[in-house]
């Protein structure tokens, strides 16, 4: 039997898409092996706060997260970090925050993460962003969301990914709607604009946030 995600979605109206005030950040709690992941980063802070959009991200204070959240917070921005309290307690988190969101577990985290934010932007990272990211562009193929999610590709480091994506896509497993959700650039300015104007497929719920 075919599962929800192996279907092409039947059309349903669900939520108009939100206008941009916060955008998820999900990236790597270390700095990477290039110094370009973390100059992305930095900028990606400094231009959120410029542009008047609060950043939402996991809380923690080194790598790639700490350095968006500084640059966001050192431009005058909003930072919103969200963090279960097993890392809270390994004194993980950011302390010099906007706000602080202390939640339960991991799941818990991700759902704060995804109804706080209007979009998503995802930067390098290893298996716990790819993990937000692939949960996040499954809740959106399920109609749980209508929100663009973004590659910042940094000296290609997403290019293997497309490549996966687009042998998924050739073999059968990707059908229907589901490239069209996810957008990618290697300058953060072009994706807030290609979030501005992203027309998002229109599919049936399957179910609700509650419900993953």
């Amino acid at each position: 039997m075919n599962s929800p995600a192996d279907t092409a979605p039947a059309l349903e109206s669900i939520a108009p898409i939100a206008p941009l005030h916060r955008i998820g950040i999900y990236c790597a709690s270390n700095e990477g092996a290039r110094p370009a992941y973390l100059e992305a980063a930095r900028r990606v802070g400094a231009l959120l706060a410029a542009r008047g959009l609060a950043v939402v991200y996991g809380g923690g204070r080194t790598g790639l997260m700490g350095a968006v959240a500084d640059s966001a917070m050192a431009a005058g921005g909003e930072v919103i970090g969200v963090m279960p309290h097993g890392l809270v307690q390994r004194e993980v988190a950011h302390t010099g925050l906007t706000a602080l969101h202390i939640v339960d577990s991991m799941h818990e985290r991700k759902a704060m993460m995804a109804e706080l934010s209007d979009a998503f932007m995802v930067l390098p990272g290893g298996i716990g962003t790819f993990e937000e990211f692939f949960e996040t562009w499954s809740w959106a193929q399920l109609g749980v969301h209508r929100k663009p999610i973004g590659l910042l590709d940094v000296d290609g480091f997403w290019a293997p990914l497309q490549r996966l994506l687009d042998q998924a896509e050739e073999e059968g497993f990707l059908r229907g709607t589901p490239r069209r959700w996810l957008l990618s650039h290697d300058d953060p300015a072009q994706l807030l604009e290609a979030f501005s104007t992203f027309d998002a497929p229109v599919v049936r719920r399957w179910m609700r946030l509650g419900e993953t």
